[in-house]
């Protein structure tokens, strides 16, 4: 009788001494890519840069970085700030933070209001920009300086005390924020907002204008791989708090194109309109890829090209 076919076992991700041979490739291929998009021209100090340049850097749990291209170069770090925000204020007050913000995709765009009238003021998510600022605000409740505590957790994270807060961007942001303050104005009227809304706009603008590079972000992420350990070995979230982050930045990191982004690369991520993406491998390590040129929902085109590359080339996926 002849004995049954045993079953071809799984393939087994990539090792980490091969992560820089694989950024390697994918710089390669990202190179000979013809389709970059193009940069956020609604933030006139983003609007010029290059959109052919990239970087992009991974991080293990114990530090160890490697990177490619540009991973070295700071940019503006724009809605991947929220990530850190939402976790500095999880950490803080808990699960009182899911009264004032949901946890559900929006389907929306970034900076929509539609929904907010239909659901009372109360955003649909931290990382559209209704709820981000929700978060910031009561961040800013609990440290008075929200940005400031932004800035400070990711010069610990990141190694990097010279991380800081581009002005000028958050100048320019400022002058052209009039929907980010209605979106203020509004939750306000519902009481969701317990800043004077000026105050939050400034936070708020600041927060965002952090500029960081990918071996920056990459490090700076790490405490979600490490279920909550921060990088000097203290906790900053449960271990079920920081599987809550990388849940809603699976379902929700990426705006509207979220169910997307889960499809191709398959890992909790978070974008930015400055071109940046961050990604987590739980238990193995993170990602930050950098390229300015963004499609028409607000995600960097190279960005989710390399990751979905180094998912498929790795192995490494939460699937």
């Amino acid at each position: 009788m002849t004995p049954p076919t045993q079953p071809t076992p799984p393939t087994q991700p990539t090792s980490p001494q091969t992560y820089q041979p694989v950024l390697d490739r994918i710089a390669a291929e990202i190179e000979e890519t013809p389709e970059r998009g193009r940069p956020a021209d609604y933030i006139p100090a983003l609007a010029a840069c290059d959109p052919r340049r990239f970087g992009m850097a991974v991080a293990e749990p114990d530090g160890t970085v490697y990177g490619v291209g540009d991973w070295r170069q700071p940019f503006s770090a724009q809605s991947i700030t929220k990530v850190f925000t939402l976790a500095l204020d999880l950490a803080r007050e808990g699960d009182a933070l899911w009264d004032h913000v949901g946890r559900e995709p929006s389907g929306n765009p970034f900076n929509s209001l539609v929904q907010l009238e239909y659901e009372n003021g109360i955003p649909r998510n931290p990382f559209i920009n209704a709820g981000a600022l929700v978060v910031t605000d009561r961040l800013q409740t609990q440290t008075g300086d929200a940005a400031g505590a932004l800035l400070g957790f990711l010069r610990a994270e990141s190694g990097n005390d010279r991380l800081a807060i581009n002005e000028a961007v958050a100048a320019s942001e400022s002058a052209h924020g009039d929907r980010n303050a209605a979106l203020g104005h509004f939750m306000a009227s519902y009481g969701n907002i317990g800043n004077p809304v000026p105050v939050l706009l400034n936070q708020y603008f600041r927060q965002c204008s952090v500029e960081a590079s990918c071996a920056d972000l990459a490090l700076a992420t790490g405490f979600l791989a490490r279920h909550g350990i921060r990088a000097d070995g203290t906790r900053l979230l449960s271990r079920s708090q920081a599987k809550q982050v990388n849940a809603i930045m699976l379902t929700c990191g990426t705006y509207d194109a979220a169910g997307d982004f889960a499809y191709r690369v398959g890992l909790p991520g978070k974008s930015g309109v400055g071109g940046g993406i961050i990604a987590v491998v739980p238990g193995h390590c993170t990602l930050c890829v950098w390229s300015p040129g963004l499609d028409e929902r607000g995600n960097s085109v190279s960005g989710v090209v390399a990751l979905d590359r180094f998912t498929t080339l790795t192995g490494l996926s939460v699937f």
